[in-house]
């Protein structure tokens, strides 16, 4: 892995993307979809593949541009975070969808399990080797974590919570390491139905978690989050699931303490993991200031070393506009530069 700096800047997954490409209306009205949703797409079938390409190749220049140390794909050529993974396994069928509670407790679209689920093929192998032959800087790709996809699926075979999310776990294992093998420098898993469920998570998240990641080789990651700030507009005051994690064989965990205001004294609780620390407010359109980023990332170093942190927005960048994503990611690593400069 390339030489990073100390308090290296990173998208958590997402960014936005372009409004030729997907609509954003369309997607800001509705909840992430769990099924697909090709509606939301601008671009004819058969340009798609290429349209997500030059996508790409935009994310990361504009990343490169913000002067982002560890980059993704932007997730250019997902609908949302979880259902390309997810509606691309063996066991699933894509034509008869089941329903689930969401997050909010809202009854929507899931993908429905008849079969035991099984990897069919690599589903995002080529998207880190594109990545990896357009961009020379640290890569990070993103893979929906096994316990949130058992959360938003309609169980019709396995009869058991458990067994169910054991079942995705297997399946994000054999695609950790294919990604792993074809360049990607950290994979993480998306879970934030840890934070929603927590007591189910207790139950058997963790055990899935460790399930998916059994003999990988390389840096992983999790993301657990509060949900989409443009859609969940109310914030906990604190984490209902994290200390949890502190004896998980995870490296890395993404948290958000810009809008919530958490209390980063938490964060003593994970000593041994490297926090990728939420210092954007996504929740709004105004650029945070690079100052009160630099505020943020001293209020963390109270209680972790610089050693340890990697600086990040709170969670994806999906549903701002494509101007004030990229302007608030060169505000952060702005602010980023003045902490580094305090600590040098």
């Amino acid at each position: 892995m390339t030489q990073l700096p100390k308090l290296p800047t990173s998208l958590v997954g997402s960014h936005s993307q372009p409004d030729w490409l997907i609509d954003r209306e369309k997607l800001a009205s509705r909840f992430p979809p769990r099924t697909r949703a090709k509606e939301l797409w601008r671009v004819a079938p058969e340009w798609l593949e290429q349209a997500w390409d030059d996508a790409t190749i935009i994310a990361l220049a504009e990343q490169e541009a913000a002067g982002i140390d560890i980059v993704t794909d932007g997730e250019m050529r997902r609908e949302s975070y979880s259902n390309r993974f997810a509606t691309a396994l063996e066991g699933v069928d894509v034509d008869n969808h089941g329903t689930a509670l969401d997050r909010s407790g809202e009854p929507v679209p899931v993908p429905r399990v008849v079969g035991p689920i099984s990897r069919k093929h690599p589903v995002q192998v080529r998207d880190v080797e594109f990545m990896r032959a357009h961009t020379d800087r640290v890569i990070k790709i993103t893979v929906p974590g096994p316990f949130t996809m058992a959360q938003q699926a309609q169980d019709d075979h396995y009869g058991d919570p458990e067994a169910l999310a054991l079942g995705y776990a297997a399946a994000v294992n054999e695609e950790i390491k294919d990604l792993f093998a074809a360049g990607a420098d950290i994979v993480q898993l998306d879970e934030p139905y840890m934070q929603a469920r927590a007591d189910k998570a207790r139950e058997y998240g963790l055990k899935a978690l460790t399930r998916a990641l059994d003999g990988v080789p390389g840096t992983t990651a999790i993301h657990i989050c509060f949900g989409y700030a443009a859609l969940i507009h109310e914030r906990p005051e604190g984490y209902s699931f994290l200390p949890e994690l502190a004896d998980s064989a995870i490296d890395q965990i993404s948290i958000e303490t810009a809008q919530s205001d958490l209390d980063c004294s938490i964060l003593e609780t994970l000593p041994e993991k490297t926090i990728i620390l939420g210092v954007l407010d996504l929740s709004t359109h105004a650029i945070d200031a690079p100052e009160l980023v630099a505020a943020r990332i001293r209020r963390a170093l109270e209680h972790t070393p610089a050693e340890k942190l990697v600086i990040a927005p709170d969670c994806g960048l999906k549903y701002l506009p494509r101007d004030i994503a990229s302007a608030k990611l060169k505000a952060m690593v702005e602010g980023t530069r003045i902490v580094r400069q305090e600590l040098a």
